[in-house]
């Protein structure tokens, strides 16, 4: 695996709907009834993640003439839910702009239903669990958390119920097509971070050893292994390795063993919080490495938690256009419709939110002529090139029946203090692919 740089260069009458169930009934029991999609979706895919058609006379749950419901389980409390839930919040936003000004799709409005899983596993599966079979929701959109989704990616796969546009970026959740074929990730995953960080270390800081913070879980670990691979062992050598507990308060100890090791490099892959309480705990102990944070920690709001002149420097990775560029139109274009649209105040966060909800609109719009749960995920995995004005030039999502992983290109960006000594994203170098 390596990262390359990318070169610019019509409605039924009664007898005939009768006439169609009838048909369909027939077919059904002569290859003995197993075919049919069910009322909780529980139609099995064939082959390496590619769903079998049906005909679009069959109903779909969540389906009806006026609406498409869709569902969620993101995390909206507890010390995640403060950043996260803006997310779900704009998602739902650019979909309210596209019912009244497009009259939604397929001549459908959008309805986003989408729940608290409190980032807890057994919560998450009991909230996919009341929205597949008690609201009779269409597809989930958007789920949200790499601790709560492994619970409910099961159970939605056992299901059959489109499962897209994922935001958990452990990189199971984009790699096993073959076995989950109803998943699709959005996000790219922390595996591809970290190889992309490992590679850029060893291009760019050959002879510098690297310290490592990662989180106890599956992300964690891909980061980890991401940035194994990433490196040249014969230029950089990890020297420090240490874990981070997301159910505890302080990561003091953790840094002050990473500060032993005298390692040049940092690379923190945890939360925004734990990264801002890492770089000032270092700092404190008198360690000034060169940091590399997760590409969830490129917001504005890092800035909040870390004075401009401490994060100065450190680099992370993103694929979209800043919340800041309120001159570029399509941002402005987001601001209006959070501000209109009932969405939360615009970060990158709202940003992503709206490239993913976009992305949404636009499988939706080529499922229209087989409006179900397989025709979904065929729309799906024929998405190639999607891109949207608020990603990045030559950014762009495609999946395949093979790949279910959207984002996979970006630049990096450090941060810096702008003239008026605030702190500012800026991007730097070329364009980036995993491959």
């Amino acid at each position: 695996m390596k990262i390359e740089h990318l070169v610019r260069s019509s409605p039924w009458s009664l007898m005939l709907a009768l006439l169609a169930a009838a048909l369909l009934l027939a077919t059904a029991a002569a290859c003995g009834g197993n075919d049919k999609e069910g009322p909780a979706g529980t139609g099995t895919p064939t082959g390496a993640g590619s769903p079998t058609a049906t005909t679009s006379a069959e109903a779909a749950p969540g389906i009806s003439d006026t609406e498409i419901l869709l569902g969620a389980e993101v995390i909206l409390s507890g010390s995640m839910g403060a950043v996260y839930a803006t997310i779900p919040g704009a998602t739902n936003a650019y979909f309210k702009y596209i019912n009244e000004t497009q009259g939604g799709v397929c001549g459908r409005k959008i309805v986003y239903q989408y729940e608290d899983n409190q980032d807890n596993p057994a919560v998450a599966v009991e909230v996919a669990r009341k929205l597949v079979e008690q609201d009779k929701v269409f597809a989930m959109v958007g789920s949200l958390g790499d601790s709560p989704h492994p619970a409910s990616w099961e159970y939605l796969n056992d299901k059959g119920v489109p499962d897209i546009l994922v935001s958990a970026a452990a990189h199971r959740f984009g790699a096993d097509a073959e076995n989950h074929p109803w998943t699709v990730q959005m996000i790219p995953s922390y595996f591809v971070e970290g190889v992309l960080f490992g590679q850029y270390i060893s291009e760019n800081l050959p002879g510098k050893t690297v310290a490592v913070l990662h989180g106890d879980n599956a992300g964690g670990i891909d980061a980890m292994n991401g940035l194994k691979e990433g490196l040249d062992p014969s230029k950089n050598e990890i020297v420090g390795e240490e874990i981070a507990d997301y159910a505890a308060i302080s990561i003091n100890s953790q840094i002050a063993n990473l500060k032993k090791s005298n390692a040049d490099i940092m690379v923190a892959f945890s939360s925004p919080g734990f990264a801002a309480q890492a770089l000032k705990v270092a700092d404190r102990m008198g360690w000034d490495p060169e940091w590399f944070i997760d590409y969830t920690s490129a917001d504005d709001m890092m800035f909040q938690f870390v004075s401009p002149k401490l994060l100065e420097g450190a680099i992370t990775f993103q694929a979209t256009k800043m919340a800041d560029w309120r001159d570029d139109p399509a941002v402005a274009k987001h601001y209006e419709i959070m501000q209109k649209y009932g969405g939360p105040a615009p970060s990158n966060f709202t940003i992503y939110a709206q490239v993913l909800a976009e992305t949404a609109v636009d499988i939706l719009s080529r499922t229209c002529d087989n409006l179900t749960r397989d025709g979904l995920m065929q729309a799906v995995e024929s998405t190639t090139n999607f891109h949207t004005d608020l990603m990045l030039d030559e950014v762009s999502v495609s999946f395949s029946d093979t790949d279910h992983t959207g984002l996979q290109t970006g630049r990096m960006l450090k941060a810096t203090i702008a003239p008026n000594g605030k702190g500012k994203w800026e991007y730097f170098g070329p364009l980036v692919q995993f491959k």
